[in-house]
């Protein structure tokens, strides 16, 4: 028997703007709960045909429009990560507030849509983010262990949890709103079995929401032991014809089951930085497309329940992409495009139109409304970009730190960016340079001003590089954080690396068999760029300079076009080796010649129509006295050799 039975009489309920149940029917049922078989919406059977979009990926002009999408595709559930760390950057520090952190609003913004959510709110959400969505300053709270019962972690994800409760909890559905369940932690199962952990997390989220919790694991026997939690619905993800049978096999306790879910139904897979590593999409591969449209089908047709993952990706902006330790770093590039149904810029692709046909056999006719067409995305002329800073420069590196020994990014009160440690050297050295234990995680060599080599850790073998220094001479060792990992399985075969977030040095830095000792330190977190015009200029620029700061400014002409989206472009810095991309101040995130991604979008939200806006690119190996930066209605993927390992 086919759901959609139901929602004929439900679609104003489910699909249409939220509104508080009445006294009688809220005395009668739950709002939303489930049995064995199904979940139930004010009583009635209800299938979740749900896809992940977080809001904090996107710009928030455009949360309507992404929403409005998922609804016209037929989706009738959001499932959405919150990011402990962009909410609590500094301990204590709350900022929900912030426009693009108002969580709340995007749940109202979704209701509105018609469209109900589930909350994912971890503490950890993995997600392809900064070290899943923690916020750094939990490295440097003295023996706490993330993703554990210890009690320190313990206190910080409560303080987290109650926080975000507050924010929503008047967005549940048992008081009128569309949130309708609430995820235990991230794929625990994967990670751990710290049982006390996971039931901790229940009774804090139990005590702050009212409707149903439910974990989400791998389809396999030791992910689902390791995850479940008594009293909490247990669901998978991954393929679902394996995933669906291994929940009803391995998961005994009755207090678990019901209806099933898949939870993360991949619409495809994220990108990594590197020369070998194309681009993810199901554009072009006929089969892939099949086999989602049979697993969609599988799912649906026995009224069963799922979430599309991704949905819509958006945009890793700024530093705040992940990475996976596979004994080298595993970084995931700028953008989260993911081959998902709608691209990262907003628009509807092949995929999201070839999901919503089969969709439409499962719902009722004429419920899917019409998707709103696709605004094309605007061309910037070339701009010329000119050096005005060097990065070295003493108004740039503000306060030092003197330390003997080096300290680590956290050390210095730092989360992101980069940090420059600075040596003079007193005798005479030569050998092979160890910065540390291990490169943490891209280390830019300079001496007297001049690049020597790069030591990539997103290399399995990375390059040595060979040092003769005199005394007299500047050591610059500039070390990048490309993204704390947000990942790590028992099946991994490593050291747990998302408790090893360090990054800067740690330990000493040697060359051949001496360790280099008297640093002075600079902390570099590029939270905005310089200001260019200042009249502070950078020195020539040769082959191995020092980085630099680039900037220049354009137009655009709105031609009474108040839609923001026509201004849409993907930018690219086509002679640029790598660096980072501001727009009137918004990090827009890296770029590298590497590839996949060889442009990065610009949302139309962040330009000034008819005004002057502007460019800055820290170039980190520039080697010409200009840059070119120009945009493009269409995005280009490639690949291309690494100039530093060639």
């Amino acid at each position: 028997m086919h759901w959609y039975y139901s929602l004929t009489c439900l679609l104003a309920a489910a699909w249409a703007a939220p509104s508080a149940p009445s006294s009688t029917l809220s005395a009668a049922v739950p709002a939303f709960t489930y049995d064995r078989t199904s979940f139930l919406l004010h009583g009635n059977p209800h299938v979740i045909i749900g896809g992940q979009m977080d809001p904090q990926r996107i710009p928030p002009a455009y949360w309507r429009d992404r929403l409005r999408k998922a609804r016209a595709m037929g989706l009738n559930t959001i499932f959405s990560y919150v990011y402990w760390n962009l909410l609590e950057p500094v301990q204590g520090q709350w900022l929900s507030k912030e426009e693009s952190n108002d969580v709340a609003k995007f749940f109202v913004i979704a209701g509105e849509e018609g469209l109900s959510v589930v909350l994912r709110p971890g503490p950890y959400i993995c997600g392809e983010r900064e070290w899943g969505g923690f916020p750094a300053w939990l490295s440097t709270v003295p023996g706490l262990t993330v993703r554990s019962s210890d009690a320190k972690f313990m206190e910080a994800a409560e303080g987290y949890l109650v926080r975000l409760a507050a924010d929503l909890a008047g967005l549940q559905v048992t008081r009128g709103g569309p949130l309708i369940m609430v995820q235990v932690e991230n794929e625990y199962g994967s990670y751990g079995t710290d049982h006390n952990y996971t039931q901790g997390l229940r009774d804090i989220l139990k005590r702050n929401f009212e409707v149903p919790l439910y974990t989400n694991d791998g389809g396999v026997d030791w992910t689902l032991a390791g995850g479940e939690v008594p009293g909490v619905l247990a669901e998978v993800d991954g393929d679902p014809r394996s995933g669906f049978a291994a929940r009803d096999r391995y998961i005994t306790d009755v207090t678990e089951l019901g209806p099933l879910l898949d939870g993360e139904y991949y619409t495809f897979s994220p990108d990594f930085w590197g020369s070998a590593n194309a681009h993810n999409t199901a554009v072009g591969n006929p089969p892939q497309m099949q086999q989602f449209v049979s697993d969609l089908d599988f799912v649906l047709g026995a009224n069963n329940s799922i979430s599309l993952y991704m949905f819509h990706g958006g945009t890793n902006f700024g530093f705040s992409n992940g990475a996976i330790w596979k004994n080298y770093t595993a970084v995931f590039i700028t953008s989260y495009d993911y081959g998902a149904p709608l691209d990262e810029s907003g628009r509807t692709t092949e995929l999201y139109d070839t999901l919503r046909d089969t969709i439409a056999k499962y719902v009722p006719e004429g419920s899917i409304p019409e998707p709103p067409a696709n605004v094309p995305l605007q061309e910037i002329s070339n701009v010329t970009l000119m050096p005005f800073r060097a990065l070295f420069d003493t108004t740039i590196l503000g306060e030092k730190k003197a330390s003997e020994a080096p300290v680590t990014m956290e050390d210095l009160g730092q989360a992101y960016g980069l940090v420059l440690y600075e040596h003079v050297v007193t005798m005479a050295l030569e050998g092979i340079l160890q910065p540390g234990d291990r490169a943490r995680d891209r280390v830019i060599v300079h001496v007297n001003g001049k690049r020597q080599g790069v030591i990539d850790s997103t290399y399995a073998q990375p390059k040595e590089v060979s040092l003769s220094l005199q005394p007299g001479d500047m050591l610059q060792l500039l070390i990048e954080n490309l993204g704390r990992v947000d990942y790590w399985s028992r099946e991994s075969g490593t050291f747990i690396a998302l408790e090893d977030p360090y990054k800067g040095i740690v330990g000493n830095v040697t060359i051949g068999s001496g360790i280099v000792s008297g640093w002075d330190i600079y902390s570099l977190p590029l939270d905005a760029p310089p200001t260019a015009g200042s009249g502070v200029s950078a020195s020539p620029i040769t082959t191995g300079s020092p980085p630099v700061f680039f900037s220049g400014t354009f137009r655009v002409n709105s031609e009474n076009n108040s839609d923001p989206m026509a201004f849409d472009t993907f930018l690219t810095i086509p002679d640029g080796v790598k660096g980072n991309v501001w727009i009137n101040g918004f990090n827009l995130g890296r770029y590298w010649i590497v590839g996949p991604q060889q442009s990065l979008y610009l949302p139309g939200t962040v330009l000034k129509p008819n005004e002057e806006n502007e460019i800055v690119v820290l170039e980190l190996e520039p080697d010409a006295e200009s840059l070119t930066a120009f945009g493009a209605a269409e995005r280009d993927w490639a690949n291309y050799p690494d100039p530093d390992y060639a």
